[in-house]
C-alpha cells in the first residue's frame, strides 16, 4: 500500500507550546511523558519538562507558552476510519427518532407530527434513527401510521441502518408505486400478506426519494443519499465536522464518496473550511475514472486526500439486506442480496490492486465475506504485496476459518461496536445464534488481525469513547452482554483501534495515530482516564478539547478556560 506522504507546513513563526500537568497516553512504547512540546503543527518533543524546555529553546528564541491541563488526560486524536459526514450532517437537520427520543411507534409519530406543524406547507417531513427491533412493537411503522403525520406531502422515516425505511402513502402515490409495481434490482417495496404495500422500502427502492442518478446497484452500491442544494450541503458538512470534533475525532475516513461528496470537499477546502482531516474512499463505479486520472495509490495533502476505492458486497444486517442465501431466521422469505457477481467483483479488486490502490468493501454475511476474501487472495496471488491493507467494512459475521485467512492476507476489518451496542439483540433475532458473534473483535486479536473501530455515522453517533466502551464490554443499550466474554478486547487495544490502528487502516500511521515526535499535533483532552475508570463509565468520559495541527478546534461548553502561563 502506498501511504500518503503529507507535507509539513513551515513553523518558522510559531511559538513553542508545552502541555503539562496531564496524563499522556502516547500509545508509543516507553514511559508516559511529563510534558509534550508542540511546535507549529507538529509534536516536537515528549518527556520531562526540562527536556521540553530545552527542545523549545533550540527551535525558537520565543519563550514557550505553557498550557496547564489541570490533571486532564491526553490521547491521540481519534480517527473515525468509516463514516459518512455529508449524510450525517444532512440527517442532523431531520427529526431524530432514535432510541433516546422514541421507544414506540406512537412516540415516533408524535415527533414527526410536531415537525410537520413547524415546516412550511408541502415541505417533506424526514426522520431517522429508528431500529424496529428496539421499538415496543418490535416492527417497522407502516405507511398508514405515517399518514397520521401528513397526507399532502412526503414523509420519510429512515431506518438506523441507512439502507431504507418507511414512507407514507402520499410518497408512494407521488412516484406511481402501486401493489403491482415490480421491485427494482437490488431493492424492495415491501408488501403484507395480502400483497398491499406496507410503506417499507430498502436500498434501490429508495430511488423514488433520491432519483435514479444517485448511488445504486448499477453504480456499485445502495442509493440513500438525498440531494440538497450545494450551499446546503456545505452547511451540512460544516455542522458534521463540529460534531466529530466534539467527540474528539480529528480524522475521518469518508467511506462513500461520489462526485457529489468530492465536489463538496473541494469547495470546503477552497474556502479553508476543513477543520478535520478527511481520507476519501471513492465509490467503485469511479474506479476507471480514478485510474484514468492517475490516482494510483494515496494522493492529496495533509487535510484532504484520496485513500482508496469503496465497494459493496452485500447489504446491511440492520435492514435485513445482508446476503443470507438460505433466508433469515427472523424471516425465511428474506435473503438479502449481493451487489456483484463474484467474477465481476473479483475483476474490480484485481484492477484496483494491480494499480496499488487500497480497497474497502462493505460485507456482512459469511457468503459475502467469502467473495471478498477470495477476490483479495486471488489479487495477491497475481501480484504479491505484503502491505496492501485491503479493508472489509463492518465485517459482521466472519467464520473462524475466514478470520485466519484475513490474517494471512493482511486484511483490515473496520468494525463498529456501536452497532451491537445499539441493536445487537436484533442481529441475533435476525440470523440466530451466530448473531452473538457480531463483530468478533476478540477473535480478530487472537488471530493477529488488526482491529479498527469506527462509528459509521450517521448509523451511530461519532462518539469514540462510546465505541471503546462497547468494544471492552459488549454490553448493549438494553443491558445485555452479546456473546461470550472472549469476544471483548482490552481497553488499550480498543483505544489503539480508534487511533493508531485506524491510522494504519487509512495509510496515515507515519504522521497520525499516536503522540510521537514528528507526528501531527492531533489530540483530544479528556476529563478522565478511559484506561482506569470503571468500564461501564468509559462512554461518560467527556471530551474537553480537540486539537488538530496544533490548534484547539473544539472546547466543551462547560470546560473551564485553559490556564496560560509564560515562565522563564
Amino acid at each position: 500500500m502506498r501511504t500518503l506522504k503529507s507535507f509539513h507546513r513551515p513553523a518558522a513563526a510559531a511559538r513553542p507550546l508545552i502541555l503539562h500537568h496531564a496524563t499522556f497516553h502516547t500509545l508509543e512504547d516507553g514511559p508516559a511523558p511529563e510534558a509534550v512540546l508542540v511546535f507549529g503543527s507538529d509534536i516536537a518533543a515528549a518527556g520531562t519538562m526540562a527536556h521540553c524546555r530545552a527542545e523549545a529553546a533550540a527551535l525558537s528564541p520565543a519563550e514557550p507558552e505553557l498550557r496547564d491541563l489541570d490533571g486532564a488526560v491526553v490521547v491521540p486524536g481519534f480517527i473515525d476510519a468509516h463514516a459518512h459526514p455529508l449524510m450525517y450532517g444532512q440527517l442532523l437537520s431531520w427529526v431524530d427518532c432514535g432510541p433516546e427520543k422514541a421507544g414506540s411507534i406512537p412516540e415516533i409519530i408524535a415527533l414527526l407530527q410536531e415537525a410537520a406543524r413547524e415546516l412550511p406547507a408541502g415541505r417533506p417531513v424526514r426522520g431517522f434513527g429508528y431500529e424496529h427491533r428496539n421499538l415496543a412493537e418490535e416492527r417497522h411503522p407502516t405507511r398508514r401510521e405515517l399518514d397520521q403525520v401528513a397526507t399532502d406531502r412526503e414523509v420519510y422515516l429512515m431506518n438506523a441502518s441507512g439502507h431504507g425505511g418507511v414512507v407514507n402513502s402520499f410518497t408512494l402515490e407521488l412516484h406511481g408505486v402501486t401493489r403491482d409495481t415490480p421491485n427494482p434490482a437490488g431493492g424492495e417495496f415491501f408488501r403484507d400478506a395480502d400483497g398491499e404495500l406496507t410503506g417499507e422500502l430498502s436500498d434501490a427502492a429508495c430511488n423514488i426519494l433520491t432519483g435514479v442518478h444517485g448511488v445504486k446497484v448499477g453504480h456499485h452500491g445502495p442509493n440513500f443519499h438525498l440531494e440538497d442544494a450545494p450551499e446546503e450541503h456545505l452547511r451540512q458538512l460544516a455542522v458534521a465536522q463540529e460534531r466529530f470534533l466534539a467527540g474528539g475525532v480529528t480524522t475521518i475516513g469518508d467511506a462513500q464518496v461520489s462526485r457529489r461528496e468530492f465536489d463538496m470537499y473541494l469547495r470546503l477546502a477552497a474556502a479553508d473550511g476543513l477543520k478535520t482531516r478527511v481520507s476519501m474512499y471513492l465509490l467503485s463505479h469511479l474506479l476507471d475514472d480514478a485510474l484514468e486520472m492517475g490516482l494510483h495509490g494515496a494522493f492529496g495533502n495533509d487535510m484532504l486526500s484520496f485513500a482508496g476505492i469503496k465497494l459493496y458486497a452485500d447489504g446491511t444486517l440492520g435492514g435485513w439486506t445482508a446476503y443470507f442465501p438460505d433466508g433469515y431466521v427472523g424471516d425465511p422469505c428474506r435473503t438479502g442480496q449481493l451487489y456483484h457477481e463474484p467474477a465481476e467483483y473479483r475483476e474490480l479488486i484485481r484492477k484496483a490492486h494491480a494499480a496499488g490502490i487500497q480497497t474497502a468493501t462493505h460485507a456482512q454475511s459469511p457468503t459475502a465475506l467469502e467473495m471478498v476474501i477470495s477476490a483479495i487472495e486471488a489479487a495477491l496471488a497475481e501480484r504479491p504485496d505484503t502491505d496492501s491493507r485491503h479493508r472489509i467494512e463492518h465485517c459482521g459475521l466472519p467464520t473462524p476459518e475466514q478470520i485466519g485467512r484475513m490474517a494471512d492476507a493482511g486484511i483490515f476489518p473496520v468494525n463498529q461496536p456501536q452497532h451491537y451496542f445499539n441493536w445487537g439483540e436484533g442481529v441475533t433475532a435476525a440470523v440466530g445464534t451466530p448473531g452473538e458473534r457480531f463483530n468478533p473483535l476478540g477473535e480478530f486479536v487472537r488471530a493477529g488481525v488488526p482491529v479498527t473501530i469506527s462509528s459509521d455515522a450517521p448509523v451511530a453517533e461519532p462518539l469514540p469513547l462510546e465505541a471503546v466502551q462497547a468494544a471492552v464490554t459488549r454490553v448493549t443499550r438494553r443491558g445485555h452482554r452479546l456473546g461470550p466474554l472472549d469476544l471483548r478486547i482490552g481497553r488499550e487495544e480498543a483505544l489503539k483501534a480508534h487511533t493508531l490502528t485506524a491510522a494504519r487502516a487509512i495509510g496515515r500511521e507515519e504522521d497520525l495515530g499516536s503522540l510521537a515526535v514528528g507526528k501531527r499535533a492531533d489530540f483530544a483532552v479528556l476529563s478522565a482516564d478511559p484506561l482506569t475508570v470503571p468500564e461501564e463509565e468509559i462512554a461518560g468520559v467527556r471530551v474537553l478539547q480537540t486539537w488538530v495541527d496544533g490548534e484547539c478546534r473544539f472546547v466543551a461548553a462547560a470546560s473551564p478556560a485553559p490556564v496560560l502561563a509564560t515562565q522563564e
